[in-house]
């Protein structure tokens, strides 16, 4: 990781295994307190078999000898290991190796060791722990399980390990040397008491760094979005980082739900997946985790979703219990010892010996954005503030947000920057929703108690799991971040994760499956689909404030699949920009290209509105233009003009709709119409109260039709498709 920003509060060396090795200090009173016969004081690796013996690293045999010129093995090494990084080595994943089985004495040191990416078997899935350990195993254990670095760019001496980075880190803090001028050997056995003086050596390189700061390491993902052909890549750069930071943690922000076909085959279990093989410590949730709420089923996804993660959920503002289908999986509550496959207000990881505090937050917009039913958002401030509170009565002083509130999303509703700037006591805000790029940490920095000031770090990783966000970040003893470096890991640039590409397989296969298949209908150039951020978009143009030929091709099947649902006269037919999610390439169309367009699941409702409240939806519509609006409404069978150099609220010029004999007719306020629309704008989705209104009232009848299954019907009566827009939306203000 690059240390661009390390020094932005002051300079700190630090490193993730700092607490586990100084636990370890060696002091000289305890080194005279065993011996070995046949280890004398002529012995050159006397002082490491002691210290490591006295602090219960090592053992010697019944007949009071150590036996240093014994060969070690890689199943004694990883126990010897195991212990100086004081891992766990009760509570472990099976690594997998089918020559050490679980009632094996090494087996629980071994599996901690590969749990925390410090060692790996080899191809055939063996471990080979009888096989002895070389020299250059052993500099690999050691450099990557205390997190040595090489300290300058000097060449290696040695000819047979050039570029060696383990290597390399131990010769730099004299730890090892080679076994001759020019060569390391690393093929070469380790014997018992070298294995001890390059461990010693080791741990008292370690010594020498600045204790008194806590540091951790966070990996943090966001706005993936069934991205699934990504993980394997992912999954290579979790186990890079935790192979120098075995206790770093691994954080998600929600929105791992929604946009491909991983999702509409999968219902998220493809994603989840990969979230249990990667070991994900905690995840917030999103607003797309709530999306199939007004489906038959309900939340019945995602309700089988948590419970088949092998990693807890945090949730301070959102509110389950008058939904019966979380019962007995929410609890409003911090916990200190968390059950996977649950929801808590937060959680305390314990890392290195210190308690780490991680409470979860979602956007209050959620009720307007998705479709949550009967679950409640409350306010994310209030809430906040009650999970600071409770960490701070636990003890805990280092405190992570796992926000989806968007960084710079509506201040007049949330998002993480006022999160900073307004509740004591967060450290770390690891967010999404905004998708946004923070190719660095945000530090917002604030007067608190006096002349005090606080610092909290925003991180966030852009979206679709392009990056792996990575954040180190040290605390002094009071808990206040005193340094930081951050960046965002370019998962493109990552290989496969070979175990991970197999896990993959399956569901590739159905989804290829589906996606492949032509739907008989052709276009002539591409069905674009602009976004104002998109790289090369030079005309302004957007989905979200223009009317686009994708858009027109997705409300002409609407109105026309309606018109054959009722006897009453259907209008027109609007939906919302923000629902149209991907482009169609040029030539022919599959059915994976239509789905990816329309990936929400939505269907097509039908509504009694009056013509005043059509204006008063389509105000809503051109309401922020020219800045986008997920909002903004594509439209068929209709004109909608608009003033731009109006205020919002009165920019509706006229609204006009085609009659039976192809005419346009104006609006009347009074007189009341039908239109067809998707259910979630039909239900107030967007901020579209005035139509949440009408369904309140029963003016809303869901046909239950697809989407994107009824796009893909109207693009094949087409068949050849030349895109194209009609004026169907003006602003008169540039004509």
């Amino acid at each position: 990781m690059s240390s661009k920003k390390r020094s932005k509060l002051y300079t700190a060396t630090v490193a993730t295994s700092v607490l586990a090795a100084s636990a370890l200090v060696i002091t000289p009173a305890q080194a005279e307190s065993i011996s070995f016969k046949d280890v004398t004081s002529s012995n050159s690796h006397v002082e490491a078999i002691t210290n490591l013996a006295n602090k219960g690293l090592i053992k010697g045999f019944t007949d009071g000898t150590y036996k240093p010129g014994k060969a070690l093995t890689r199943g004694q090494a990883a126990v010897i290991f195991a212990k100086a990084l004081n891992l766990d080595t009760k509570n472990v994943n099976d690594p997998g190796f089918k020559d050490v089985p679980k009632t094996h004495d090494y087996y629980g040191a071994i599996a901690a060791l590969a749990q925390a990416n410090i060692i790996n078997g080899y191809e055939d899935d063996t471990f080979k722990m009888n096989k002895t350990i070389t020299r250059g195993q052993l500099a690999k254990f050691i450099a990557v399980g205390l997190d040595i670095k090489a300290s300058n760019n000097e060449n290696l001496p040695f000819t047979d390990v050039e570029g060696n980075a383990y290597v390399k880190a131990l010769y730099d803090h004299d730890i090892t040397k080679g076994t001759s001028n020019t060569k390391f050997s690393p093929n070469a056995p380790v014997t018992r008491g070298q294995a001890a003086t390059f461990i010693y050596k080791a741990l008292q390189t370690k010594e020498n760094v600045d204790v008194n700061t806590f540091d951790l390491t966070i990996m943090h993902s966001n706005d993936t979005h069934g991205r699934v052909e990504m993980a394997p890549k992912r999954a290579t750069a979790v186990k890079e980082v935790r192979a120098k930071n075995p206790n770093a943690l691994l954080l998600d922000a929600g929105d791992v739900n929604t946009g491909t076909l991983y999702y509409n085959e999968f219902k998220g279990q493809a994603d989840l997946a990969f979230l249990n093989y990667m070991n994900y410590d905690a995840m917030t949730f999103g607003n797309h985790e709530f999306d199939a709420g007004s489906t038959p089923v309900g939340h019945q996804a995602l309700v089988d979703f948590i419970k088949d993660s092998n990693f807890p959920f945090v949730s301070s503002n959102v509110d389950f219990s008058k939904d019966t289908k979380f019962t007995g999986l929410f609890s409003d509550l911090i916990s200190s010892d968390p059950a996977n496959g649950k929801i808590y207000s937060g959680i305390v990881k314990e890392i290195n010996g210190e308690k780490v505090g991680i409470f979860g937050l979602t956007t209050e917009e959620t009720k307007a954005i998705s479709s949550p039913g009967s679950i409640a958002f409350e306010n994310y401030i209030e809430e906040a503030e009650k999970a600071v509170k409770a960490f701070e009565g636990l003890g805990v002083d280092k405190i992570i947000a796992l926000s989806h509130l968007g960084y710079d999303d509506s201040a007049a509703v949330d998002n993480d920057l006022t999160l900073a700037q307004t509740v004591e006591g967060i450290d770390v805000i690891v967010g999404g929703h905004t998708h946004t790029q923070l190719t660095e940490p945000v530090a917002v920095t604030k007067n608190t108690k006096g002349d005090a000031k606080e610092t909290t770090l925003i991180v966030q990783a852009y979206q679709y799991s392009d990056y792996l966000g990575t954040l180190d970040v040290s605390f002094d003893e009071n808990g206040v971040v005193v340094a930081y470096d951050g960046e965002l890991l370019k998962l493109a640039d990552y290989a496969d994760d070979v175990k991970a590409l197999e896990l993959l397989k399956p569901y590739k296969e159905k989804v290829d499956a589906v996606q492949n298949n032509l739907i008989d209908a052709t276009t002539s150039e591409a069905l674009v689909n602009p976004r104002i951020s998109d790289e090369g978009n030079t005309s302004g143009v957007s989905v979200r404030k223009n009317e686009t030929a994708l858009g027109n091709l997705i409300t002409d099947g609407m109105l026309i699949k309606a018109k054959k649902y009722t006897d009453k006269e259907v209008i027109m037919a609007f939906t919302n920009g923000g629902g149209i999610r991907a482009a169609i390439d040029q030539g022919p169309i599959t059915v994976g290209e239509v789905i990816t367009v329309l990936p929400f699941g939505n269907t097509i409702a039908l509504m009694d509105v009056t013509g005043k409240e059509l204006k008063a939806a389509f105000e809503i519509s051109v309401g922020k233009y020219p800045e986008e609006n997920g909002g903004f409404l594509h439209v068929a069978g209709a004109k909608v003009e608009f003033d731009s150099s109006k205020p919002a609220g009165s920019r509706v010029v006229n609204i006009s709709y085609k009659d039976a004999s192809g005419n346009y007719v104006n609006l009347e306020d009074s007189k009341t119409y039908t239109v067809a629309t998707n259910a979630f704008t039909a239900k107030g989705g967007d901020g579209y109260d005035v139509l949440g209104t009408a369904y309140k009232e029963g003016r809303v009848t869901d046909l239950g039709l697809s989407d994107w299954e009824n796009l893909a019907e109207h693009l094949t009566s087409i068949g050849s498709i030349n895109p194209t827009t009609e004026g169907r939306i003006v602003d008169i203000a540039t004509k």
